[in-house]
């Protein structure tokens, strides 16, 4: 629960839902204020201790702080259009708030319902569900995820296999198990893209169905909490065409470039604290970032940090320009699509944040393997991470992939 202290950090106006650079079309320097506003706000409703006191609740998030962040600073409806509540703008503003989420290890449920239930209820573009849904999740009354794995752990775009869905006495009942389903003990409502008759549909499922069972997991990452969800016979009601393949896949990609973009966040954030540590801690006589080997270290995690930074960037940038809203980064000229560009960035930013991780412990010594210090909750959302929506070697199959269809 966020305290006074904590409200007055979050000014009244700059963040609202709507308010940030109105025009739709921000200059740099408007992206760099929003961006700037939203690390104070996250810096302040999202501290290390917050962080751990939420990772050690059940559901691993605070409604009220959700609904605060969605009401005064609009996450999740950052992308959605005004017509459905949203603010309006595109995959590039969404991005930076995946980096700055990045950057604190937000607990918020910021993937599963702006990174994955939004791009899914655009690209599905059933008009009926977008004004069902969309208000309720840009506001924070709603939560929603989707099913994005099987029962294996393998991710759908990467050959996973599907829950089926089969017609039954006037209802589409679905049977089968999606697992490592982020905030998917907690969710309001689950989309499930399901196997049917004549292709992929795609089902929104009530938390509260009849035959539903949700089964939390113990996972490396206790910042962001998965389930197993097992579906007997659940009533699931219809969204999208009958067979949106295309639909998911596009929502995928889009989740794919969020997600890299969080990354590159936890990336940075690391970098600050070895850079931090290194200027402080002495050793014979002097800091230790005045080593040869600890500079040559961070400088590699530099680039590391910065060529994710840029990855995950084109990645949003592409995913803004596949839905006519991208106006901000007129230099990105000849980018491949999203689906090349949002892969690539993943098969990138995964390992990058992972190593990232690894050498800001390496670098802080005895320190950094203590519980009292953050940097192994990072290290653990490096690699959880990786593993969502398919790992490295997912991502790069999927480059070539699309690079032999064109």
């Amino acid at each position: 629960m966020a305290t006074e202290r904590e409200a007055a950090a979050v000014p009244p106006d700059a963040g609202a839902a709507g308010t940030v650079g109105a025009d739709r079309g921000q200059s740099v320097d408007e992206l760099a204020l929003f961006r700037e506003t939203l690390r104070d706000a996250l810096t302040a409703l999202s501290p290390s201790a917050e962080v751990r006191r939420l990772m050690a609740t059940e559901s691993g998030w605070d409604r009220h702080t959700w609904r605060r962040l969605c009401g005064e600073l609009g996450l999740a409806g950052l992308a959605v259009p005004e017509a459905y509540g949203g603010s309006g703008f595109s995959a590039v503003e969404l991005g930076v708030a995946f980096e700055e989420a990045g950057r604190t290890l937000l607990c918020a449920p910021l993937l599963s319902v702006a990174g994955l239930a939004v791009p899914l209820l655009l690209a599905l573009a059933d008009e009926a569900a977008c004004k069902t849904y969309l208000p309720g999740l840009c506001d924070g009354s709603l939560t929603a995820t989707v099913a994005t794995a099987d029962a294996a752990g393998r991710s759908l775009a990467g050959g996973g296999e599907l829950v089926r869905a089969e017609p039954a006495r006037g209802q589409v009942l679905l049977s089968g198990t999606a697992d490592f389903v982020v905030d998917g003990a907690t969710a309001d409502l689950i989309f499930v893209p399901a196997a049917t008759a004549t292709g992929l549909g795609v089902y929104a499922v009530r938390a509260d169905a009849p035959g539903l069972v949700v089964t939390p997991l113990v996972t490396l990452d206790p910042t962001r909490k998965q389930a197993r969800l097992t579906f007997g016979d659940v009533t699931g009601t219809p969204v999208g065409p009958p067979d949106a393949r295309r639909a998911v896949r596009q929502a995928l990609d889009v989740a794919n470039a969020l997600l890299a973009a969080e990354q590159a966040g936890v990336a940075a954030r690391c970098l600050e604290f070895a850079v931090e540590h290194a200027r402080t801690r002495v050793q014979f006589g002097r800091p230790i970032g005045s080593f040869q080997a600890v500079k040559q270290k961070t400088a590699d995690m530099l680039i590391r940090v910065e060529s994710a930074r840029s990855a995950a960037m084109a990645a949003t940038e592409a995913a803004a320009r596949l839905t006519g809203a991208g106006k901000l980064l007129a230099t990105l000229t000849d980018l491949p699509g999203l689906a090349v560009t949002a892969a690539a960035a993943r098969a990138y930013c995964s390992p990058a944040c992972v190593a990232v991780a690894a050498d800001t412990i390496q670098l802080h010594g005895g320190l950094g393997f203590t519980w009292e210090h953050d940097a192994h909750l990072y290290f653990k959302r490096a690699w959880t991470s990786a593993e969502l929506l398919g790992g490295p070697e997912e991502q790069i199959e999927a480059v070539a992939r699309h690079l032999q269809e064109q």
